[in-house]
């Protein structure tokens, strides 16, 4: 991952480019670290509170490798790995079945890679076990897949949809051949038309559409243009997300090679970068439509339905991973397997992952462990980077103790104009959402910021 150089205030780092890091998580899985000594997973799990947890299937297979990802995710495997996988993650559903004891799942969600390069069969096994070992409701309960349109053939989307999935998203990136080409990922409109149409017909009540912005030769009639075209699905919601081209990624070699030969520096954004202007611009054309802005990246529509029953809450934790490359969520524990981008590694750990017995799968070895400071840390940023904001009276109630006497570097944001407070929420605004990327990076503490820029995997 670029990070720009470290900045002692949030106003010294806004006159670098408002796009330095995503913190969709904290802290990020490039911070973790093999752990000094195995921790057992029952215990740890025993001191939560499992009434609302997330139960994520991570499925690391795709039909392509994009120009842009830098996600655990191989392509093309064979048919006899993703066979073995599939039975893997079931077998250690039912080794942490025992080690989670009495809990209950507020969400679920398939991500990878792309789970529906799996077979219909093989969907139908992983669900069919998340319900009957992990106990999860599936007809009750919010649960996701992620999509891509080569992909999501009519018969896996009547499995998830029988299954009880709810949500499917489909990733698109832009609607002009000549971006996708920059983005070197070939994908015809006629496909992405008629993967629509497939999920639409199967009956998910929640469709979520993934564009990018900031691509090589992307103007801003063109990017709307790919929202308009969007538009034409009325999806529920939709995700905006700001290119970023990172060393290990297709997008990233070439930008190396093209340094190498020309004897410059690596450019790790396009030329002449224009992702504020074209965020600014795409922002104001789906507030225009109706859409509502969730956080610097979703937008839902008015028409999206809502969640009933209990709602998991990222600020609290509770995940519980399933498969090589997916994070658990604890309180003092976030952990994983290892990570990786490149194809020879990311083999090695599914490798590794499926030579695991049942021993293997009651302990974490790789991770981050999370004193109160960084807990606290991580509270304020999954709050306040999202809507509502960040509620000052949970934060106190959750932490016993103030929280802008222990971030105090949170009065910048009012004093720079990026964030309001309105009772006991602190909420940023359009200029703070516009510099989310800064100030999720800006939060991170100076332990994280180490061990992100000292070698991680997807760095």
């Amino acid at each position: 991952m670029n990070h720009p150089a470290p900045a002692s205030t949030l106003a010294q780092r806004m006159r670098q480019t408002p796009y330095q890091a995503y913190s969709y998580s904290y802290p990020h899985k490039s911070a973790y670290r093999t752990l000094e000594q195995p921790m057992p997973l029952q215990p740890l799990w025993a001191g939560e509170d499992r009434s609302a947890l997330f139960g994520y299937i991570h499925v690391p297979f795709c039909e392509m490798r994009c120009g842009f990802c830098n996600l655990f995710a191989m392509a093309n495997p064979g048919d006899e790995l993703v066979e073995r996988y599939v039975s893997q993650v079931v077998r250690q559903m039912r080794v942490l079945n025992d080690v989670l004891g009495e809990r209950r799942f507020a969400r679920f969600a398939l991500g990878g890679g792309t789970p529906t390069f799996l077979q219909p069969r093989q969907l139908e096994t992983l669900l069919r076990a998340a319900e009957d070992i992990l106990g999860i409701s599936l007809q009750d309960t919010p649960a996701g897949i992620e999509a891509s349109p080569e992909t999501a053939t009519a018969g896996k989307l009547a499995v998830c949809r029988a299954m009880g999935i709810d949500r499917v998203s489909l990733g698109i990136q832009s609607f002009s051949a000549p971006e996708m080409r920059a983005l070197a990922r070939p994908q015809q409109n006629d496909a992405v038309r008629s993967a629509i149409g497939r999920i639409r017909a199967a009956g998910f009540p929640t469709l979520n559409l993934d564009l990018i912005y900031g691509i090589a030769g992307q103007t801003i009639a063109s990017l709307l243009a790919s929202i308009d075209s969007a538009l034409e699905f009325t999806p529920e919601e939709l995700y905006l997300y700001p290119l970023y081209v990172r060393q290990h990624t297709g997008l990233g070699k070439l930008a190396q090679r093209r340094a190498a030969r020309s004897f410059d520096t690596i450019a790790l954004a396009p030329d002449g970068d224009s992702r504020l202007q074209l965020y600014i611009a795409a922002r104001d054309h789906l507030r225009a439509r109706g859409y509502v802005q969730v956080s610097m990246r979703m937008f839902r529509a008015p028409h999206a339905p809502g969640q009933d029953g209990p709602s998991y809450c990222c600020q609290n934790d509770g995940m519980v991973g399933f498969g090589t490359g997916a994070r658990s969520y604890t309180r003092a524990l976030h952990y994983s397997t290892d990570y990786a981008v490149g194809r020879a590694g990311t083999m090695d750990i599914i490798q590794g992952y499926l030579a695991y017995g049942d021993e293997d799968f009651l302990q974490a070895r790789h991770g981050f462990q999370l004193g109160l400071d960084e807990q606290r840390r991580r509270y304020v940023i999954q709050s306040l980077l999202t809507d509502p904001g960040l509620d000052l009276l949970a934060y106190a109630a959750r932490f016993r103790s103030s929280c802008l006497e222990d971030l105090p570097d949170l009065q910048e944001l009012a004093a720079l104009g990026l964030a309001e407070q309105r009772g006991s929420i602190l909420r940023l605004n359009d200029l703070g959402y516009a510099y989310a990327d800064t100030i999720g990076p800006w939060l991170a503490s100076g332990r994280v910021q180490d061990l992100m820029s000292s070698g991680g995997a997807s760095c």
